[in-house]
């Protein structure tokens, strides 16, 4: 059971001079990121396809236990609406992610307000993920042109992958999507939204994904040392629970530049729990 708190992207021109020291190159932005908390979120993998190159960069710069979790393609869940993805999900496999090795963290899919929960759809989605790096490798080489050329074909190891799903449709309220999250062991996201989109919090997994994206105001407002302290508890709650939970905490207040000292000020919080690594 590990808990790790971090930040959605890094590349953000605001956090220059403000949380990243002023003359730091572009370059090196990651790696001090990496020295201050233990994992980020991948959103440029959301937007579109990345490049092996960028995988294994983001792989070399950072410290051996450090852990990405990786936004999944909109393409899948906004354009394709989880229907008919097979070809898709190649390619999303085939760009990258797994050189990332023993790195990649849980695979996040975060669904639009729009799409409402159908049980069939949503279970044969789920269904047809793979569950192992050696799964995913098999599914990433019926890959089709768009990487063709650029797609990355190896494992360093068979190691399990982990889901989360965002939906942002109040529709998910329903008992029978955490039914079906809890039968295919992925995370129903606990998403703070500034009341915007439902918070959700019911545990459907061996893990437990949290996103934080503003109390107040979202993407943008700073959260308080009194409202860092509840989370502190409730992630203290969900990693020494029964059953014990891995936790992953990612903040996505960016458009201020809130969401790095955030990070490093719930991470210090929860850290103070000589309980929890």
């Amino acid at each position: 059971m590990t808990v790790r708190v971090g930040i959605s992207g890094w590349r953000y021109p605001r956090w220059r001079g403000d949380f990243y020291p002023r003359g730091l190159v572009q370059r090196r932005e990651l790696a001090y990121v990496a020295e201050r908390m233990p994992t980020v979120e991948l959103n440029g993998s959301f937007y579109s396809l990345q490049r092996p190159t960028s995988y294994t960069r983001w792989r070399d710069e950072t410290p051996d236990d450090f852990v990405f979790a990786v936004k999944g393609s909109r393409y899948v869940s906004h354009m394709l609406r989880l229907r008919g993805v097979e070809t898709a999900l190649a390619n999303f496999f085939a760009s990258g992610v797994l050189a990332l090795g023993a790195k990649l963290g849980p695979v996040l899919w975060q669904l639009p307000e729009r799409l409402a929960f159908d049980p069939e759809a949503l279970d044969a989605f789920l269904r047809g993920l793979p569950r192992t790096t050696g799964e995913a490798l098999a599914l990433a080489r019926r890959h089709d042109a768009r990487v063709d050329g650029r797609a990355w074909l190896q494992i360093d190891a068979h190691r399990p992958i982990r889901y989360a799903l965002e939906p942002r449709s109040p529709s998910y309220e329903d008992p029978g999507a955490a039914a079906i999250l809890r039968e295919h062991d992925v995370a129903l996201v606990v998403a703070d939204t500034a009341g915007r989109f439902p918070a959700f919090g019911e545990q459907t997994a061996s893990f437990t994904y949290v996103r934080l994206h503003g109390a107040e105001d979202l993407y943008a407002s700073g959260y308080t040392p009194e409202q860092l302290d509840a989370w502190a508890e409730r992630i203290r709650g969900w990693a020494g629970g029964e059953p014990a939970r891995d936790v992953f905490v990612y903040f996505d207040n960016d458009a201020r530049g809130f969401a790095p000292h955030d990070a490093v000020a719930l991470g210090e919080r929860v850290r103070q729990d000589p309980s929890v690594p």
